[in-house]
């Protein structure tokens, strides 16, 4: 199965990922929404920034997911992965500020990230917010 992960642009995380410095994709949600249940090791994730072409291809490792986790557990789970999600020990504050209400949280290891040549993507039908899009293939959303 492919995935296709959309990241936020100013938090520079692609480039982590191809420097191998973040290699822990972390989704934190109120209520489950893909890739929960949705994704397994050996799965390809495609990664783009917001507003430009997918860049990057990661093959999954393997996925930790996390049901109703309460602010003492998000604590224990950036602790843990933090670093290897790509956040500095001074980002954690920061990301348990944003996570602490969240219900659900997905880890998903990557290895062998690699860039692509750069291509667009059609998120029609999937929702003009869809950060996480699971696939049978890529090239289903590809555009020419």
């Amino acid at each position: 199965m492919h995935h296709l992960a959309v990241m936020r642009k100013s938090w520079r995380l692609t480039e982590k990922i191809l420097t191998g410095e973040k290699r822990i994709e972390s989704r934190w949600y109120k209520t489950r929404y893909p890739p929960f249940d949705k994704i397994r090791a050996r799965d390809t994730v495609y990664f783009k920034d917001s507003g430009e072409p997918v860049t990057i291809k990661a093959t999954v490792d393997g996925v930790k997911q996390f049901s109703n986790i309460n602010p003492k557990k998000v604590k224990t789970i950036l602790a843990e992965y933090g670093a290897l999600d790509g956040l500095g020990i001074d980002d954690i504050p920061k990301f348990y500020k944003m996570f602490k209400s969240k219900k659900y949280c997905i880890l998903v290891f990557l290895k062998n990230p690699v860039a692509v040549r750069p291509f667009n993507i059609n998120k029609k039908g999937y929702g003009t917010m869809a950060s996480w899009i699971c696939l049978n293939n890529i090239d289903d959303i590809r555009k020419n």
